[in-house]
């Protein structure tokens, strides 16, 4: 996938400091696992990721992470959650100035997701009912796109390298405990290779503190038992 390590990088950086000034105002403010939400920023920034699609059942830090991923592309988020849950996500992404970013819709999302067609990046909630039906009604970019399942627990499965429409252009990864990040791809662009190491362009606006913590570059071990990749984030020395 063509790469941009400059939004990448801004987008982690956001993502970074809005999820903490978040939790600040909010001592309930639960997130998910350590550097999750930041690493599907800068993924959807990094690939320039236009039509953003989340499903998610609540408040969600990663509803702050991919709009702050779609201010750096240009692009756009569509975030279908329920109703209960409207008016706080609407507050929180309004306190982030990130209102302009994210385009809410309630519903059934049964319903509301088919309406998206060539969806670059999709983020699912795997806590939603039925969400094994959600993933298979995604209208993804065949060229290039990545669908995450999130909060795969309790012997929850994902897409497992089966995407609607597609054959032999997926690659699944799982990305510490809980979440599986599917890559699709054109197969004659799988011989390019894409930096996604986090170098280059620190981003305005932040403090050297989060620039430090920002620096690194993701490595990939394997899991000999199971076969899955768990991607980790490695600090550069200072």
């Amino acid at each position: 996938m063509e790469w941009s390590v400059s939004s990448a990088t801004n987008a982690y950086l956001d993502t970074l400091k809005l999820c903490n000034d978040e939790k600040r105002r909010q001592n309930s403010w639960k997130t998910p696992e350590l550097e999750s939400n930041e690493f599907i920023s800068a993924l959807a920034a990094g690939m320039k990721a236009k039509l953003i699609v989340e499903v998610t059942s609540g408040v969600s830090p990663s509803t702050i992470a991919l709009a702050a991923a779609a201010r750096q592309t240009g692009g756009r988020l569509v975030c279908i959650l329920p109703e209960r849950v409207l008016d706080e996500s609407t507050k929180v992404i309004k306190d982030s100035g990130l209102r302009d970013m994210v385009e809410f819709k309630t519903g059934d999302p049964y319903e509301l997701l088919p309406r998206y067609e060539k969806i670059d990046f999709s983020f699912v909630d795997c806590k939603t009912e039925n969400y094994s039906r959600l993933v298979n009604v995604l209208d993804v970019n065949p060229r290039r796109s990545v669908v995450v399942a999130n909060n795969l627990v309790g012997g929850k499965k994902g897409l497992g390298g089966h995407v609607k429409g597609l054959k032999d252009k997926v690659e699944v990864r799982s990305i510490g405990k809980g979440m599986e990040v599917t890559m699709i791809r054109r197969s004659d662009d799988t011989n390019q290779k894409s930096d996604c190491s986090g170098r280059g362009g620190e981003g305005r606006g932040h403090s050297q503190g989060e620039r430090r913590r920002a620096k690194g570059k993701w490595i990939v071990k394997v899991d000999e038992e199971s076969g899955e990749e768990h991607f980790f984030r490695m600090p550069r020395s200072l």
